[in-house]
């Protein structure tokens, strides 16, 4: 396990400066010019080679990458594009801690609430309660951020006063209630229907009705066998949301005047702020690769019989 983790690690190098250049690349040959946006359209010829040098961006593309490359191996983000002089690492970091606690709270929601209750349904197929639950998740699943938190907004700061209706005080901060449950509630339909799906599949092994004609107990049978070989598929998904937790929210942080990474990569879009997009690239495959690895060796925590060479 050891040899396997340490060629993971080995690859997360190559995969990043993969990664790096294909977006480096996109971004150089997508439309616009970050030198139109920061002066405007009327800027004079002059003014705009003039500040396209002092940026560098009239180097040649393999300078620029290489130079790029090295900068962020030793830590250094660059400069923004759209705020001059202000560093990228300085301005995204805290919006991306703001919206990893908002995702990671709402993560929790999620699996607490979503995974219970899909493998209880699952044990209740051919009951009333199944369709009900697996009718009522889709319905969640279906509701939009725009309508669902002006709702919560309306009825829990409006009508009863209960909650602030914006605003972040940061991870034990009331303000974070309204957002965390409108991301979470999806989430709980979408592990409800992931983990009945998953259990269905193991209840229906020859192993499983081997161990019930041995005569084991029910709780026996789940907690060492259904529970165990089930939740392999969620512990992927789970690895995924864990390099989605920096992503944001992009509509839930707008409405709420959360200060997230999610409308910052917009604006940044928008306004061809190529530092800025790179960086947020870079670190959001940075924590895919490494969500990957964890659930690789989750896998063998969870089922002693997988084993890498």
């Amino acid at each position: 396990m050891g040899m396997y983790i340490a060629r993971r690690l080995v690859w997360l190098p190559v995969l990043l400066f993969a990664v790096s250049l294909i977006t480096f690349f996109l971004f150089r040959v997508a439309p616009g010019d970050p030198v139109t946006v920061m002066l405007g359209a009327k800027a004079r010829p002059e003014a705009a080679d003039r500040l396209r040098h002092e940026l560098g961006l009239d180097r040649p593309f393999w300078v620029q990458y290489f130079d790029y490359v090295f900068s962020f191996a030793i830590g250094d983000f660059g400069e923004s594009l759209r705020y001059p002089g202000q560093s990228v690492k300085d301005l995204i970091i805290p919006k991306m801690w703001v919206s990893a606690q908002l995702s990671f709270v709402a993560l929790a929601i999620s699996v607490v609430f979503g995974l219970p209750l899909g493998f209880y349904v699952a044990h209740k197929q051919g009951y009333a309660i199944d369709p009900i639950v697996i009718i009522a998740a889709l319905s969640l699943m279906a509701i939009l951020p725009m309508i669902s938190v002006p709702t919560l907004l309306w009825i829990f700061c409006l009508k009863l006063g209960w909650l602030p209706c914006s605003g972040w005080g940061g991870l034990w901060d009331t303000r974070i209630i309204i957002p965390a449950i409108t991301l979470g509630t999806p989430g709980i339909a979408f592990f409800v229907r992931l983990m009945r799906a998953s259990t269905l599949d193991v209840l229906g092994q020859d192993f499983i009705r081997t161990a019930k004609s041995k005569g084991l107990g029910v709780f026996t049978i789940d907690a060492r066998h259904v529970l165990r070989n089930a939740i392999i598929p969620i512990v992927t998904i789970l690895a995924f949301s864990l390099a989605g937790l920096i992503g944001g929210a992009l509509i839930t942080e707008r409405i709420l005047g959360i200060p997230g990474i999610g409308y910052f990569a917009v604006e940044s879009v928008f306004q061809r702020d190529f530092p800025v997009l790179m960086a947020i690239t870079m670190i959001a495959a940075t924590f895919f690769v490494i969500g990957t690895l964890l659930a690789d060796i989750c896998y063998t925590l969870i089922d002693p019989r997988i084993r890498y060479n």
